[in-house]
């Protein structure tokens, strides 16, 4: 791919799970793809994977410390001058199975710092590259949850920031319109996943019950991000839900 025409992909929490999977699409459709996650090996490990004619940047980035990711936009700047893409996906369930009554402040405060106010951070850096840019406008895209329109027993915190992912897509897409800014969300169910490998074994329902779910390929959810991507900026996938088609979704509770 001729090197004026590349895209810029920044793909948060791609050292594993969905995150490396999208970064890997993207890197595999000819994006140039900035990765970025807490711990260094896991990122050359999606850089290494995505092979040696990729054009992957590994950046160590916590999404929650506004430091970490001013420096990580810096970086995607020096390198690439422009930025078309945003996958925010960073994300923690925290503490899987604690009632709320038992749920402790540090681990509330852990996954909002991560889910919602990381997401809210690298959106903002973005936002600011894409308004100065030339040519002008971007991609974000957030990865939600089925979680943002249904919630699972014992994961308030986790409930609450997918919920809250709604809101900060909305307010993206509104204020991103003067400046060709389009903002999208993926709501995904059942990606097999490290944070999923307990649906393969039985996970708590609605009724009390434990019951194993059925689960998809991480890459069926990369696919979809692909499109969204690619999309001419005056079109948008405002909403999608990518999930396995058995889960206890339709009808939970």
């Amino acid at each position: 791919m001729d090197e004026r025409t590349k895209k810029i992909a920044v793909v948060t929490g791609a050292g594993s799970g969905i995150g490396r999977s999208v970064a890997l699409t993207l890197a595999a459709a000819g994006w140039a793809v900035a990765v970025a996650g807490r711990r260094t090996e896991p990122l050359e490990e999606t850089a290494a994977a995505a092979g040696e004619d990729a054009d992957v940047l590994c950046v160590r980035a916590d999404v929650s410390d506004p430091d970490d990711v001013t420096a990580l936009f810096a970086s995607v700047r020096a390198r690439y001058g422009r930025l078309d893409l945003l996958f925010n996906n960073a994300g923690t369930f925290g503490p899987g199975g604690v009632p709320l009554e038992d749920l402790t402040y540090e681990a509330w405060r852990s996954v909002v710092d991560v889910n919602l106010t990381g997401a809210f951070l690298c959106a903002q850096a973005a936002f600011r590259q894409m308004k100065r840019q030339d040519p002008q406008g971007g991609r974000i895209i957030n990865n939600g949850s089925i979680s943002a329109h249904v919630p699972r027993p014992h994961s308030i915190a986790y409930t609450a920031t997918k919920h809250a992912m709604t809101g900060l897509t909305k307010s993206l897409s509104l204020d991103g319109r003067p400046y060709r800014i389009a903002c999208g969300q993926i709501d995904i169910g059942n990606a097999a996943t490290d944070m999923t490998e307990r649906m393969q074994t039985g996970i708590l329902q609605a009724n009390g019950q434990l019951a194993v779910e059925p689960v998809m390929d991480a890459a069926d959810v990369a696919r979809t991000v692909l499109h969204m991507a690619e999309l001419p900026l005056e079109a948008n996938v405002q909403f999608a839900t990518v999930m396995a088609t058995s889960m206890p979704y339709i009808g939970r509770g």
